[in-house]
């Protein structure tokens, strides 16, 4: 290992660690049986004690090991002193065996924006759905996602006795994706994965001119982007607005580190800098391969009715 790492490899080892505590910490907030639920805009939009102790754990984490990190969570949560068991300090060591990018390898602190999404997949957490739930840290450079953190609390949750349960995938661009086995879908098929909370008309009408052979509607974007790493799906499709900058930043990064793409539905790359939007107001078009088939069945209607 080098003796002095580029700044983005200890950001995203640092990263990394924060999100194998942030697993801890999702678990015991379900093991201890009260997950404090509360509505933000209405049912589909929750928060649990979950999101917010998470996103004190990670935002607390990091702006203490780098202070001058430009960091954006997905929950508005007043300030407070946060208790010391949720901070996190150590930084993975299996990450900083990798060289940084040579393009990446001159970044500064202050240059870099995180996006965090504490829980994504909130709904699907409190209705046991547990395997769509995933902790999401992105990061990005000049407006761009360069490296990502996704944490799956629960993955292997039914596998049985003597399971691992969780895993951390982590991914930065010209480097790799780690912590997940790339698979090709179905030879021919054509599978989209999709919300199955956020539907509407719109949304609906896409998916049905993409002559699909499945449609799986499962919660959290991260979640999403994952199922098409590991070939259960060949498109994630959703034609509206609601997902978030943070939902889409750290998977946008470890997809793209595997050669695949996200965009929004007009095909436009997202921007990340501190001052975009929060929303993807042009919902979110991504593929492991053939992209190019999924963009130009897009229909004429949906992209009029979604304005980037």
């Amino acid at each position: 290992m080098s003796a002095s790492p580029a700044f983005l490899m200890r950001l995203v080892a640092s990263s990394f660690s924060i999100a194998e505590k942030a697993q801890t910490v999702v678990h015991q907030v379900m093991s201890g049986g009260d997950l404090g639920v509360v509505e933000k805009t209405g049912a589909h939009d929750l928060q649990t004690k979950a999101d917010r102790l998470v996103q004190l754990s990670i935002c607390s984490s990091l702006a203490r090991k780098f202070p001058k990190l430009t960091i954006i969570g997905e929950e508005d949560l007043p300030f407070q002193e946060v208790d010391e068991d949720l901070i996190e300090s150590l930084q993975s060591e299996e990450v900083l065996k990798y060289s940084c990018p040579t393009q990446y390898d001159h970044i500064k602190e202050d240059e870099i924006v995180v996006w965090v999404d504490p829980l994504d997949g909130t709904k699907e957490y409190t209705e046991g759905l547990l395997d769509h739930v995933t902790v999401l840290i992105g990061i990005a450079y000049g407006g761009k996602a360069i490296a990502g953190v996704i944490n799956q609390p629960y993955y292997n949750y039914q596998a049985g006795a003597g399971a691992v349960l969780g895993r951390t995938i982590w991914g930065v661009l010209n480097l790799g994706t780690f912590g997940i086995q790339l698979k090709e879908p179905p030879e021919g098929k054509h599978i989209i994965t999709t919300t199955r909370s956020h539907g509407n008309k719109l949304a609906n009408d896409c998916i049905n001119v993409m002559n699909a052979d499945d449609v799986i509607r499962v919660g959290g974007a991260g979640n999403k982007v994952l199922q098409l790493i590991e070939g259960k799906a060949t498109a994630y499709i959703f034609a509206s607005p609601g997902c978030k900058k943070w939902d889409t930043c750290a998977p946008e990064a470890i997809l793209h580190a595997v050669s695949g793409k996200l965009t929004d539905i007009h095909g436009n790359p997202f921007q990340y800098h501190k001052d975009v939007k929060h929303m993807n107001s042009a919902g979110v078009l991504a593929t492991l391969r053939n992209f190019e088939y999924y963009a130009s069945r897009v229909p004429d209607s949906v992209k009029t009715a979604l304005v980037p």
